[in-house]
C-alpha cells in the first residue's frame, strides 16, 4: 500500500503542528529525548488504527505496515495490545 502525496503531506503537517505545539508548551524548559517520545507516542495509535483497518487480521496489518507478522506481534505485546 502506498500513500499519495496529498495524504502524506496531511500527516506530516499534523505531526509538525503537534510537535510545534508541544515545544511551545515547554516555554523554554530544557527537554531531551523528543525523538524517542514522538515515536513512542505515535506507534501505539498507528498499530491500533492499522489493526482496526485490517479487521484485526495481523497478517494484513503487518503487510500494510511493511513489517513481518512476528515484529508486529512483538510491538503489540510491547504496547499491551495483544
Amino acid at each position: 500500500m502506498t500513500a499519495n502525496n496529498s495524504s502524506t503531506l496531511i500527516l506530516s503537517a499534523q505531526v509538525k503542528t503537534a510537535v510545534e505545539h508541544y515545544l511551545k508548551q515547554l516555554d523554554g524548559i530544557d527537554s531531551t529525548g523528543l525523538h524517542a517520545m514522538v515515536l513512542a507516542e505515535t506507534e501505539k495509535p498507528l498499530l491500533e488504527a492499522t489493526l482496526s483497518y485490517a479487521n484485526f487480521n495481523q497478517t494484513k496489518a503487518a503487510q500494510i505496515l511493511g513489517m513481518s507478522r512476528s515484529t508486529l506481534r512483538k510491538k503489540l505485546d510491547l504496547y499491551k495490545l495483544s
